[in-house]
């Protein structure tokens, strides 16, 4: 089979994983959290998204298809819903956090790679790639800090486990406005990061007032 059809195929398999992710990632955000329906679709997400954005990283560097975007998009994706199913484990009496670390450092040599590529390449800056490089080294750091305290990763393991996926949703639907151009220029990346934003901390303050509620 020829190099063309072999991209072809990655592509519709990527669309299509990336269709069930999108579709499950809607549902887990949507139900009630750690109910039946919401670690089914959350499952379902986990492997589609995952998968896809593999699938991403071999198109993005394959001759005549280079794409520095997807292949970024496609290595923060890797990293959201790594973490946050990760974070499922800080809940348990102990961890290891080898893993973890490597995965946060991973992400910050990435970041610096984002924001460094252009610049020695192209003798340019480009912005979005810098500020999504910015944000990929300020999430590394803030991992690598919590690290050091298990007992507060104990306590956050909620939090951490619904901003990073979220974080992972907010990827995938960054990478089908990018690919369909539905808004014009750097809105399709910047947009569903407003609104995801807008989302995670909605869910941090219900956790926060679940908390406080089951102190009275």
């Amino acid at each position: 089979m020829e190099l063309e059809k072999i991209v072809q195929v990655l592509i519709y398999l990527h669309a299509g994983l990336g269709g069930i992710a999108l579709m499950a990632g809607a549902i887990a955000l949507s139900v009630k959290k750690g109910f039946r329906t919401h670690r089914k679709s959350g499952i379902i997400f986990y492997y589609s998204m995952l998968i896809s954005a593999l699938i991403s990283l071999s198109i993005a560097i394959l001759p005549n298809h280079e794409n520095p975007f997807l292949f970024s998009i496609g290595l923060f994706s890797i990293y959201f819903i790594l973490m946050g199913k990760r974070s499922l484990s800080f809940k348990k009496q102990s961890f290891d956090l080898r893993i973890d670390k490597l995965i946060s450092t991973l992400i910050i040599f990435i970041g610096l790679t984002m924001i460094l590529y252009p610049l020695l390449l192209e003798k340019n800056l480009n912005i979005v790639l810098a500020v999504f490089g910015a944000a990929g080294i300020v999430f590394g750091l803030r991992d690598l800090k919590l690290f050091r305290d298990p007992a507060q990763l104990k306590e956050k393991w909620l939090k951490l486990h619904l901003g990073k996926m979220t974080g992972g949703y907010i990827a995938a639907v960054s990478a089908f406005l990018v690919v369909n151009q539905v808004l014009p220029g750097v809105w399709n990346w910047f947009v569903p990061s407003f609104f995801g934003s807008l989302l995670i901390a909605f869910w941090i303050r219900k956790v926060n007032s679940s908390k406080k509620l089951s102190k009275l």
